[in-house]
């Protein structure tokens, strides 16, 4: 089985930032790619970003040029660094990682961000 544990959510004003981080544990041999994933209410989940295990790097549109993610390989952790946080950013954020053939997916955690 594979385990992730998310950290890092919390409740932010506008312009602020908060830095998520996921840290996958278990019966792990390689790890395809590493991401997250929001969902507002009434909204359906919608990629955040993705970063592969070479590196390459994906960002939604609207968090483009204001969230960085990174992963540390050696700890199987994947980051989201959130700057310039809009309230349009509210949601429940969901780590998700892919290992070979399975996805993974963590249980939420909730970013509030008030104007």
């Amino acid at each position: 089985q594979v385990q992730l544990v998310e950290s890092g959510g919390g409740a932010v004003q506008a312009g602020g930032s908060l830095r998520l981080s996921c840290a996958a544990s278990g019966s792990i041999l390689s790890i395809n790619s590493m991401g997250w994933y929001r969902q507002a209410p009434g909204k359906q989940r919608e990629l955040v970003a993705r970063i592969t295990n070479g590196g390459n790097t994906n960002y939604g549109d609207s968090v483009k040029g204001r969230f960085t993610i990174s992963r540390d390989n050696a700890k199987n952790t994947v980051y989201l660094q959130m700057n310039s946080l809009k309230p349009e950013d509210t949601a429940v954020y969901y780590c998700r990682v892919f290992v070979r053939t399975t996805l993974y997916w963590g249980q939420g955690t909730q970013v509030t961000v008030s104007s």
